[in-house]
């Protein structure tokens, strides 16, 4: 529901806020006083084209914002479809720039104009003389009279649902079927590629972790080589020019034994010293000991190390993957060589399918052929009193092609003169004619959509009196389930408002300006009187409005 309307520098209307309530809300005025200028800026915020030609003279911007509470499911989930917080309350801005430049909000967050139509055309349906009427488009047909065919049979919405289901199976093992044929018809060069990939994986057996292992072992390996290497050089290093190290120690003790002197030798002590580093070296010789390396082993594991990565790369994978990337190609070899036995299966579900959608898609077109012909009935009741008496409706529902919502495609017909031809909804009715034609079919349909906001421009367009009235109870109607905004000159339109707004222009020196009042008591009596009468009230109009007033 419409519950907010700011509007600054669009036209005429210089700085405007609007409180709207639920209800049948009308807006009346005198020719020119801007009623036009006020569908075009409740258009503009719901995403329609921008055009600075709607920018108030002498200003740089124009700006509107809507605000729309207890809004329904489908806006939250169109909300949540773009990436915005669902919420009860959608505020709808949009800004116009002398450049041309156009931006959009939703709830504060920058949307683009494409979002801001989508949310718009779902908020409000606007019904004028170039009004895109969300019925003129056949793809709602079909929704709209199974809205309708819901509300009075509860058994519908349980037929399309076993629909859905059925045409979902049905869907899947086509989709099955294709794929696996598709599969077939390349086999020979597929089998011959999985057959020799596959022997090879198998060949190889490779384990989840094992490359990590071999490479960690082959890392060791090696380690153990460059410090077998090491060791070996300190060995050589204990036998310089061929003698051992001990040895070379020991003939330095022995030469110094040599030594004469009155009493002791006087290298005793150093002597012993070399003697017992000489049996120290030796001793640390003989530890010293290179760790024994396979090299038969050391070339095992890089030739499987090796042979695992070359894989891996073959089959642009992890080699951890590898396992996995076999198992897929055995149960796709395995699909080959048993895709006989598995399509007739399918074919089997194919067909089983196919017995269940045709059984619910029938029963489905035989439950909408019945809504149809009471949605025919009930708008038919409509149009005598909409001074619609020689026009005529109905459903056409043709044969198509299989979707989860059945096989029926469904087109709202109707004719506006006795002996033309039906025509697409599209493509008879226009202005006022169209307008009232819309008011009866969604009065007919009232109760089953979320809570939308009807907009309704001319529809009193070439009717008076008793037509008037029944225009105007029917909206009332309507209004009374969701919200209506009606732009009239019809005072006996205007006597059944829950709420009424007076549409005036005013000049000062250089400067026009429009603006928009809720008018009540007194003042909502002299405007009806004034539409009746004119400038010049009368007491007869007068009279007249306290009479139209409901």
């Amino acid at each position: 529901m419409l519950t907010n309307l700011h509007i600054s520098n669009i036209v005429l209307i210089e700085k405007l806020n609007l409180e709207f309530g639920s209800g049948l809300n009308i807006l009346t005025g005198e020719t020119g006083a801007g009623k036009s200028i006020l569908m075009d800026a409740l258009s503009l915020a719901l995403g329609a084209r921008s055009d600075t030609g709607l920018i108030r003279h002498g200003c740089d911007m124009a700006s509107v914002s809507a605000e729309f509470e207890h809004v329904g499911d489908t806006i939250k989930n169109i909300l949540t479809e773009n990436g915005l917080e669902p919420d009860d309350t959608v505020v709808l801005r949009r800004t116009l720039t002398t450049d041309g430049k156009s931006r959009a909000w939703i709830n504060d967050i920058p949307v683009s104009v494409r979002v801001l139509k989508e949310i718009g055309d779902s908020l409000v349906e606007i019904h004028g003389q170039f009004a895109n009427h969300t019925l003129l488009n056949p793809a709602t047909h079909r929704p709209t009279l199974d809205t309708f065919a819901a509300i009075n049979n509860p058994g519908f919405v349980e037929l399309q649902t076993a629909t859905r289901n059925a045409y979902n199976k049905l869907h899947g093992a086509q989709t099955r079927i294709a794929e696996l044929q598709d599969l077939v018809e390349k086999s020979a060069l597929e089998r011959e590629f999985l057959e020799h990939n596959v022997n090879e994986l198998r060949a190889l057996k490779v384990k989840p972790g094992e490359e990590e292992e071999l490479a960690t072992a082959r890392a060791n390996m090696m380690n153990i080589e460059k410090n077998a290497a090491i060791i070996t050089d300190a060995q050589n290093a204990f036998y310089p020019n061929g003698n051992s190290l001990d040895s070379l120690i020991c003939n330095v003790a022995h030469i110094l034994e040599r030594v004469h002197s009155d009493g002791d030798n006087p290298y005793a002590e150093q002597i012993d010293a070399l003697y017992n580093a000489a049996q120290m070296v030796a001793d640390a010789s003989g530890q010293i000991r290179p760790p024994e390396t396979d090299i038969g082993t050391i070339d095992e594991i890089e030739e499987r190390l090796f042979a695992i990565r070359a894989a891996a790369r073959k089959h642009r994978i992890p080699a951890d993957e590898l396992p996995n990337k076999l198992c897929d190609m055995e149960t796709a070899l395995n699909t080959i060589d048993n895709s006989g036995a598995e399509l007739e299966k399918l074919k089997r579900e194919l067909n089983t399918a196919r017995a269940e959608f045709d059984k619910c898609a029938t029963a489905l077109t035989k439950m909408r052929i019945a809504a149809a012909t009471r949605m025919r009935d009930a708008i038919m009741r409509e149009l005598p009193d909409l001074k619609l008496a020689s026009a005529d409706f109905m459903v056409e529902i043709k044969q198509g092609g299989a979707t989860a919502s059945g096989t029926d495609d469904i087109t709202f017909m109707i004719k506006t003169n006795p002996g033309t031809p039906f025509a697409p909804l599209n493509k008879s009715a226009s202005g006022g004619e169209l307008a009232r034609f819309m008011l009866a079919l969604r009065v007919t349909l009232a109760g089953g959509d979320d809570a939308h906001t009807f907009v309704f421009d001319e529809i009193d367009t070439g009717i008076s009196g008793a037509t008037a009235s029944a225009v105007g109870l029917r909206l009332n109607r309507l209004a009374q389930k969701s919200q209506a905004l009606v732009i009239t000159h019809s005072a006996q339109v205007a006597g059944f408002a829950d709420r009424h707004y007076k549409i005036a222009k005013y000049s000062d020196n250089d400067k026009t300006t429009t603006t928009v009042t809720e008018i009540t008591g007194d003042d909502r009596l002299n405007e009806i009187a004034r539409i009746i009468s004119g400038a010049e009230i009368t007491s007869e109009s007068l009279n007249m409005a306290r009479t139209l007033i409901k």
